[in-house]
């Protein structure tokens, strides 16, 4: 099998169930920001020391995949895929809202906003978040023009609040403090 099809030279791409749309279509900047989002935790997984949080990173990356297929095909009016696709775990959310609990359980509590970094797995959790953000807000923009899944904003919702509770419980674990946001610099 051969990597390029040269289908795509001209600017377009072909969608999950048929029909070709521009590379600059919204649907496709959301599941590329989903796969670059994917990407990003393949980072993170090699730069955080908590094996639980490898663990689940690697779970959601599984996810992050089935959630870009579903991106990928048309759906109906009411957002499920007219072609079938593999199937985004409902029961992830309530686990995610676990890890999330679990995380946060040793890091002291906030008194302030802390600043993206710390050690180099924490720093790359945070870059993960922004991203998820950002895919997050691509999601919402499609949902705004076309039918999509309510699951998926749920889920990158909460998909960055976990990357943020990994990040300070990284720093927790590696000793490192998180680096709080001082309002007035001299």
């Amino acid at each position: 099998m051969k990597i390029y099809t040269r289908t795509g030279d001209k600017g377009d791409t072909g969608l999950f169930g048929g029909g070709r749309v521009s590379k600059a279509h919204i649907r496709v900047e959301a599941y590329g920001t989903v796969d670059e989002l994917n990407a990003s935790l393949g980072v993170c997984r090699e730069a955080v020391g908590v094996q639980e949080i490898n663990e689940g990173l690697g779970r959601i990356q599984n996810d992050l995949f089935n959630l870009g297929a579903s991106l990928a095909t048309p759906g109906s009016e009411d957002g499920t895929a007219k072609v079938s696709t593999p199937h985004l775990p409902d029961a992830r959310i309530e686990e995610m809202e676990g890890w999330i609990d679990a995380a946060m359980a040793d890091p002291p509590g906030l008194r302030s906003f802390i600043l993206p970094g710390g050690s180099r797995g924490a720093a790359s959790l945070h870059m993960a978040r922004t991203v998820c953000r950002r895919a997050e807000r691509a999601v919402v923009r499609l949902g705004e023009q076309e039918a999509v899944d309510p699951l998926v904003v749920r889920y990158l919702n909460r998909l960055s609040d976990l990357l943020f509770a990994w990040a300070r419980l990284e720093n927790w674990n590696q000793d490192v403090p998180d680096l709080m946001w001082e309002k007035e610099q001299d």
